[in-house]
């Protein structure tokens, strides 16, 4: 049986996060959206799951939160060892999966988007008001 350690899941989150908020730190719209999208990144997956949430990828047109769904991707694929799941077949991975897999998937997504959450409340904590 493998063990996850909790710091495999929180500090590849806190490097994404961190990175797009250095990368990023003179836009305050785009660090706005990238802190509401990191917060309501479980929400939207709980809600309505992995696959749309990779459709939603493409389908954004604002920037900060498009950043932070492409990390939340990559994260995902780094710690699953999956590197298809953050490049544009992603979705097609996603569909190939078996019921298991897609089900263990989502659950891991759902810790990694808890953490997204908590740690855009930390980075971003100067950043305030809506979109």
């Amino acid at each position: 049986m493998t063990t996850l350690d909790t710091r495999t899941i929180i500090t590849p989150v806190y490097e994404a996060l961190s990175g797009l908020r250095n990368q990023y730190n003179k836009n305050n719209t785009r660090l706005k959206e990238q802190k509401n999208q990191a917060v309501e990144l479980y929400t939207y997956l709980a809600t309505w799951g992995m696959m749309r949430l990779k459709a939603e990828e493409k389908a954004l047109s604002q920037d900060g939160k498009k950043d932070v769904v492409k990390k939340y991707f990559q994260c995902l694929a780094q710690i699953t060892s999956k590197p298809n799941l953050a490049q544009d077949s992603g979705l097609d991975t996603l569909k190939t999966l078996s019921s298991d897999e897609y089900l263990g998937l989502t659950g891991l997504g759902l810790a990694i988007a808890q953490e997204f959450g908590f740690w855009a409340t930390a980075i971003y904590a100067d950043i305030t008001g809506d979109d």
